[in-house]
């Protein structure tokens, strides 16, 4: 994690470069030409600065660059055993670049290089030849690319989760939409059929109360229908929840009984299952067209008609105008028809709505279906 010091790795590296640098010495220091000066407490503070600054390596990852590279700089130049030292270095550029700051670290590989160039080849006795500073030039090339690698393949692991937490929350808002729509229908259709069947019972009750017991039959039904829908709707936040049936065509009959109108259904073509989404968008049109039949011309004769062809499904929900009460007030006008169209859209579909010539409102959708003609091989 970012910013959290590390003390472990720290550890281990202040380690390998005492222990490495004190068994290198036993080696070089009996070869006197390499000119190599034994250990003393000012080498051993510089063999443990670099450890200290990777601790802090992921906090300040430049710094820590900086101080890694200084210090074996100076460790060199005190001619110290030429040995692990370098293990600092590698883990502080391959952190900068990780971390984001490859300019420091391309910048500092380069300016490490230059002093090896010069230390190895004019600041001690025996100065090396091209093939020291070719192979000190792999040794840094192949560090940072590895480090490059490394920061690449982590930057597409969290390019690849930033878009799949995009996606999550795009899906959560898109069924949360779609809840808030089925809400909608469901309220909407059931609130206006209460309305109006407790209108007639309150007009029925004294001159016909046995009229008036029907309406509030419907009136019962119709509670408990929204109840059982809400429930089924507001399940689908909890994990695991029971689901209620989904709403769709093979319902139109509980629907159109429910709604109190004269309702004549027609169906035609080759009946068959549908896709879920399909089926559920149809049914809620036929029970919003149903609602503002409610609202509007209570007690109009309505006609559906449901027409299953090859490539698309068409519905068409008419009524006569000829309400047999005044059209409610005080419900709102509501999002009834921007609602259905936008249902249909959404499948890929279109609606149209609008009041017919010799009177009363029609609606009309089309929604897409899978085409029966196509091969299915």
């Amino acid at each position: 994690m970012a910013g959290k010091i590390d003390p472990v790795l720290p550890v281990v590296v202040g380690v390998v470069q005492v222990a490495g640098s004190m068994g290198a010495q036993h080696v070089q220091l009996s070869m006197a030409d390499l000119g190599r000066a034994p250990l003393d407490w000012w080498g051993y503070v510089l063999l443990l600065v670099g450890p200290l600054a990777i601790a802090v390596r992921r906090r300040a990852p430049v710094a820590a660059l900086v101080v890694t590279l200084v210090s074996t700089c100076l460790y060199l130049l005190w001619n110290f055993a030429y040995g692990p030292v370098f293990v600092s270095p590698v883990i502080a550029l391959f952190t900068a670049v990780v971390c984001g700051h490859r300019r420091a670290a391309w910048l500092g590989a380069g300016a490490f290089f230059l002093f090896i160039v010069i230390y190895a080849g004019w600041l001690i006795p025996h100065p090396r030849g091209w093939f020291h500073d070719t192979a000190f030039a792999a040794f840094l090339l192949l560090t940072m690319t590895v480090s490059e690698v490394v920061r690449i393949r982590r930057e597409r692991l969290a390019e690849r989760e930033r878009v799949a937490r995009e996606e999550a929350r795009r899906q959560a808002s898109e069924e949360r939409l779609t809840m808030a729509q089925e809400l909608h229908d469901v309220l909407a259709h059931n609130i206006s059929l209460i309305h109006v069947q407790a209108s007639t019972a309150l007009h029925l009750l004294d001159e016909h109360p046995e009229q008036a017991r029907t309406a509030l039959a419907t009136i019962k039904q119709a509670s408990k229908d929204v109840l059982t829908e809400m429930r089924g709707v507001l399940s689908l936040l909890r994990e695991g929840a029971p689901r209620s049936p989904t709403a769709g065509l093979d319902r139109l009959d509980e629907l159109t009984e429910r709604s109190g109108l004269p309702v004549t259904v027609t169906v035609s073509g080759a009946v068959r299952p549908l896709a879920a989404g399909t089926d559920r968008a149809g049914y809620r049109i036929v029970q919003e067209a149903l609602t503002n039949v409610t609202r509007h011309a209570p007690g109009a004769a309505v006609t559906i008609r449901i027409s299953y062809g090859s490539r698309e499904l068409g519905i068409t929900v008419e009524d006569d105008g000829a309400g047999a009460q005044p059209a409610i007030s005080g419900l709102g006008s509501g999002n009834g028809i921007p609602g259905m169209r936008e249902r249909a859209a959404a499948l890929g579909g279109s609606l149209t709505a609008g009041p017919m010539p010799g009177g009363g409102f029609r609606v009309d959708a089309v929604l897409p279906l899978p085409d029966l003609t196509r091969d299915p091989k």
